[in-house]
């Protein structure tokens, strides 16, 4: 099982650049890709972004690719045309202003926007392998992070599973109590307002099976220890498992939902406000379960 939270990074380095990968990841319902590399990979953006989907399936993941050129194989040009721009300017200006030129005006128009520009930059099949690798390491990493993080998530859902099933032993071992307690309940009620002398007990046994048969949780009991087994049984199968525990989390709601309606008993509500507790803590955790 995988967290869909990881980090993974790569360097790769030639003769002439070296190409630095980073991803990260965080939990999303679906595939939510941003890519921010070098103009001179563009081209290459789809192969990429389908390869983060085959690998990552879904989340948010960003992709950063950088780039550094190796100090040896930095060259710049001046852009004689943009240099000759800017001087007639500036001699327009100065003949129409009187102004004289300065003697370093050389130096001041070198220091002006698009004066130096790079040596065109190209990727060629060598290098998109590089990248390419760079890529695959990265996401290496990102999945064995993904790995170490669903496995720290599955022991903490697995240790919130094992506390639900403690408190239903805990409901199981009130219910005698709570039996009684509804038996005498009802049978004080019934002398309050037509007398112990005129109680068929016959008839109030028929209506108190009926009423406890209503109010009987033993269904729900059952159902809930099975979404508790099933739930431990599906974080084992592996990855991509999210969606299918986030079901079964919201079966269990249902059971333990319906068992604190019937309960009919303080502290058997109680227990069940900390089931709820614990089963809130896992639908946030799955959340972050690819």
């Amino acid at each position: 099982m995988k967290s869909m939270t990881g980090f993974g990074k790569a360097e790769s380095v030639n003769d002439k650049r070296k190409i630095i990968v980073e991803i990260r990841t965080l939990n999303s319902k679906q595939a939510d890709l941003i890519i921010k590399a070098p103009n001179i990979y563009k081209d290459r953006e789809p192969e990429i972004r389908n390869e983060l989907i085959n690998q990552l399936q879904r989340g948010k993941i960003e992709l950063y690719i950088t780039m550094e050129e190796m100090v040896e194989d930095m060259m710049t040009q001046f852009n004689e045309t943009a240099i000759r721009n800017y001087y007639q300017q500036l001699l327009h200006i100065s003949l129409q202003n009187d102004i004289p030129l300065p003697p370093d005006i050389l130096n001041s128009i070198i220091r002006m926007p698009d004066v130096l520009k790079p040596e065109p930059q190209e990727a060629d099949e060598h290098e998109w392998q590089m990248l390419l690798e760079g890529i695959h390491q990265a996401l290496k990493h990102v999945n064995d992070f993904r790995e170490q993080e669903g496995l720290a998530l599955m022991e903490d859902m697995s240790e919130r599973i094992r506390m639900i099933e403690s408190y239903l032993n805990e409901i199981e071992k009130l219910e005698p109590q709570r039996t009684e307690m509804i038996r005498s309940r009802l049978r004080q009620n019934l002398i309050e307002y037509v007398g112990e002398n005129t109680i068929d007990q016959n008839r109030f046994e028929q209506e108190l099976i009926y009423y406890l048969e209503k109010i009987d949780i033993n269904e729900e009991k059952v159902r809930l220890r099975s979404h508790c087994s099933y739930f431990v049984q599906t974080m084992n199968e592996g990855d991509g498992v999210g969606k299918k525990l986030g079901f079964i989390a919201q079966e269990m709601g249902r059971e333990i939902n319906t068992i604190g309606s019937k309960a009919n008993n303080a502290d058997i509500q109680q227990i069940v406000i900390q089931m709820k507790d614990e089963l809130e803590k896992i639908k946030e955790q799955i959340l972050n379960i690819l």
